[in-house]
């Protein structure tokens, strides 16, 4: 009987989230579990929205970003380490303004997220070497001076603009963030 309600939940848990046959879809992952997943090809899910031609209304859907990531495949980031790290899975595109926030750098680089979560620190860390800085020295410094970290983050060019990624529902029909990440030749390894 217990191996017969495994088996049930096992099916149930993948048909909730996208996965067939062992391979993770972003098209076919619900909204709620789009943004920091990784497809089966490497690929970065990303949450777009836009406007249904029937009714005018915002829609979200899950799409495949040209991202591809070189540590992992088929990931569906934890709500441990959505909270851990402070991101937020309805956000719509994704941008190193929220590295200018002192509060969600704090959670960044936070033992809980920074030791524990590699696919959303390998993410900012290639947000973060795209303006110039690199993830571990902006959290040592965010460690032992949070002001200076913002201020030396900013001195580097970082992007200015709205902060941090939108939450579903806060960009107008057809604006996207720009795609997530960039191709750095080595990314840090935070098993």
């Amino acid at each position: 009987m217990a191996l017969i309600l495994f088996l049930a939940f096992s099916l149930f848990l993948q048909g909730a989230l996208g996965i067939t046959h062992g391979d993770i879809v972003c098209e076919q992952l619900p909204t709620h579990l789009c943004s920091f997943s990784i497809a089966s090809n490497g690929r970065r899910c990303v949450l777009e929205n836009y406007v249904s031609p029937m009714d005018r209304k915002t829609e979200y859907e899950c799409k495949t970003s040209q991202v591809a990531v070189d540590i992992m495949q088929e990931w569906i980031e934890t709500d441990d380490c959505i909270r851990a790290c402070g991101v937020d899975r309805q956000s719509v595109g994704i941008s190193s303004d929220a590295l200018l926030q002192p509060h969600f750098t704090a959670k960044l680089c936070s033992p809980a997220c920074y030791h524990n979560c590699p696919n959303i620190v390998d993410l900012y860390f290639n947000l973060a070497l795209g303006e110039g800085v690199y993830l571990s020295d902006l959290c040592d410094v965010q460690r032992s001076n949070p002001k200076r970290a913002m201020r030396e983050f900013r001195s580097n060019g970082a992007a200015s603009g709205p902060m941090g990624a939108a939450p579903m529902g806060s960009l107008s029909a057809g604006e996207h963030y720009y795609e997530i990440g960039y191709a750095p030749a080595e990314a840090p390894m935070y098993y």
